[in-house]
């Protein structure tokens, strides 16, 4: 007999095919672990903290060669930051409060004051209104120029920091400007993915912000109804018509009580 010819067809057990399929198998795998089974996108590695960087850069890798030891990284990265931020990037039954706040006027004075006198300013007011978030035990999620996003557990605890931050501000004074904070409030339960919280909720509580002048605190509804501490007045406003917020959100405004 002669001898056979070799084949180019793939064997049960060429490395070629069990690569790919041990990829495939690791995907499959991380829809079953903690977390978010995407973990390693932009979106739910946003942070500083080591895991997070780690994963991007893996998740860059991901995309660009796809192994073993890259989805196996990602897998043990995922479930470590399930572990950190106690959530999985998925919606869940925990409804938080959250508050957007800005400052009515800012951009024009900072833009005849110069950068300088702007940055001192900004130091300021973060001194004085990002305690209240903390000893509140609120957290801040992110500075966004001239205002922060905050989230908190407890809504009462979220309109008292916001109402202490207010008080500490009518101290702060750059050059003949006193800054005037507003703010809005909506509870909710957003997705969190990495350091971020994103979701209509999110939504929502940045448009009512928007709706609110200046030394003024907006609240949806719903947030108004999770609140147990009537140590505060609420106002309804009348015309509240906001891009991208369901048409049967009310909006109050609030004060406390005297």
């Amino acid at each position: 007999m002669g001898k056979a010819e070799d084949s180019d067809d793939e064997q049960p057990g060429d490395e070629r095919t069990v690569g790919p399929r041990l990829v495939s198998a690791l995907k499959i795998a991380r829809e079953l672990l903690p977390g978010d089974s995407r973990y390693g996108d932009p979106l739910s590695t946003v942070g500083s903290e080591p895991r997070q960087i780690m994963a991007r850069r893996l998740g860059e890798l991901a995309s660009e060669r796809p192994g073993i030891l890259k989805e196996a990284g990602l897998s043990a990265l995922q479930v470590w930051e399930a572990v950190a931020v106690g959530g999985e990037g998925k919606p869940s039954d925990e409804r938080l409060a959250i508050v957007f706040t800005d400052l009515v006027g800012f951009s024009d004075w900072a833009l005849e004051a110069g950068d300088d006198l702007g940055l001192e300013l900004l130091r300021l007011v973060a001194e004085a209104i990002e305690p209240p978030v903390v000893s509140h035990h609120g957290e801040v999620v992110k500075r966004l120029g001239d205002g922060m996003m905050a989230v908190f557990r407890d809504p009462d605890e979220a309109v008292a920091a916001v109402l202490e931050a207010r008080e500490r501000l009518g101290a702060v004074e750059v050059a003949g400007y006193g800054p005037r904070m507003r703010a809005g409030m909506h509870v909710g339960s957003p997705r969190r993915l990495g350091d971020d919280y994103l979701g209509v909720d999110v939504n929502v509580a940045a448009r009512v912000a928007e709706e609110a002048s200046g030394g003024e605190l907006l609240v949806s509804g719903a947030a108004l109804e999770a609140l147990g501490d009537r140590d505060v007045s609420a106002r309804k406003k009348l015309r509240f018509r906001a891009k991208g917020v369901p048409a049967d959100v009310s909006v109050y405004s609030l004060k406390a009580k005297r």
